[in-house]
């Protein structure tokens, strides 16, 4: 397994969870680029957050900046989506990515991961 997110559940509106994501050694590179995305019943994949293994960048979609936090701990190759505030139209299943070359200019493009985990469901109820 190449990616392997981890971390959904049920929380009510407000509420906090955490999620994880474990990269190998194929997805893993320090000038790469990780990302969180989600998808909600009958939509397209939105992105929520990015970060470069170097940690010199992070990038973030206006619906979540200031509540979502987006992480990294290369030792362990594991990135983090720390999420506060939860509200109902958070709910969806969240997919990390990895682009092991990824370049700053495309840290938000779905299109430029090539490697996905297999989705973790987060359910906020009201």
């Amino acid at each position: 397994v190449q990616l392997q997110a981890s971390g959904g559940g049920l929380v009510q509106a407000g509420g906090s969870l955490r999620l994880s994501c474990a990269a190998s050694d194929v997805t893993f590179s320090f000038n790469g680029n990780m990302a969180w995305f989600r998808q909600s019943s009958g939509k397209e994949h939105e992105f929520v957050a990015a970060i470069r293994w170097s940690g010199s960048s992070t990038a973030y979609a206006d619906s979540v900046k200031g509540r979502f936090t987006i992480s990294r701990e290369n030792a362990k190759k594991m990135v983090f989506l720390q999420m506060n505030s939860l509200k109902p139209e958070d709910t969806a299943v969240y997919y990390c990515a990895s682009n092991p070359r990824g370049i700053l200019s495309t840290m938000r493009l779905r299109n430029a991961y090539h490697y996905w985990g297999q989705g973790t469901l987060v359910t906020v109820s009201s």
